[in-house]
């Protein structure tokens, strides 16, 4: 427990130091293009919407990127076909941040962030319950993380769209947190002959479901 709330509390201060880099919370950016008189202006957004695309655009490339890496190396079925999850879902979300992102113009990253490279590098280096061990408690922080940014969009973004794409996509990622929870729950401390497939299941249609407090 003292391990998942250093990991929460990191998670905070990591969110919050990204934003509190913008001096422009409520303002439009600055550099942001003017339409020519006549001329219909685009979907246009602020500097601290245009961040939160970008941060949580990296971060959903990455969970595709991670989870093929968990379908092709986790021994554990169930953090398998955990891996096979992320890919589908963050890969619905990344198409439709992409979106969103071409209609105001904002460019997104075209691969992972240093960090998660970093962290890809060192899975790609384990093999077996190791592997299926690291990967989960990478899963834990990377959807605490997203879960944060996606709430503060919610909270405090300025562009209706983002904060529409942040509401529909904050039910998954939560669900996604207790998933990995749950796994790395049951394949901690234990054998790989003890491992077992998760009794969570994978219904969407579950959207009630909240991160344990």
């Amino acid at each position: 427990m003292r391990l998942l709330a250093l990991g929460s509390t990191l998670t905070i201060l990591l969110v919050s130091s990204a934003f509190a880099q913008i001096g422009n919370p409520a303002g439009a950016d600055p550099g942001t293009r003017q339409a020519a008189p006549g001329v219909p202006a685009p979907h246009q957004t602020n500097t601290q919407d245009q961040l939160f695309a970008q941060q949580v655009g990296s971060g959903g490339m990455a969970e595709v990127v991670l989870g093929r890496l968990a379908d092709r190396k986790a021994q554990n079925r169930a953090v398998k076909e955990f891996g096979q999850l992320m890919v589908q879902d963050h890969g619905k979300a990344n198409d439709k941040l992409a979106a969103l992102a071409k209609s105001a113009d904002i460019p997104l990253p075209n691969e992972p962030d240093p960090e998660h490279k970093a962290v890809q590098a060192r899975l790609e280096g384990l093999n077996g319950a190791a592997f299926d061990v690291a990967y989960l408690a990478a899963q834990v922080q990377d959807h605490q993380k997203t879960a944060q940014l996606l709430q503060w969009e919610i909270n405090s973004g300025q562009d209706a769209q983002l904060q529409r794409f942040a509401s529909e996509t904050l039910p998954i990622v939560l669900k996604h947190l207790r998933m990995a929870q749950d796994l790395a729950a049951q394949t901690a401390g234990q054998t790989p002959r003890e491992f077992a497939p998760a009794t969570t299941g994978m219904d969407h249609g579950d959207g009630s479901r909240r991160v344990r407090q």
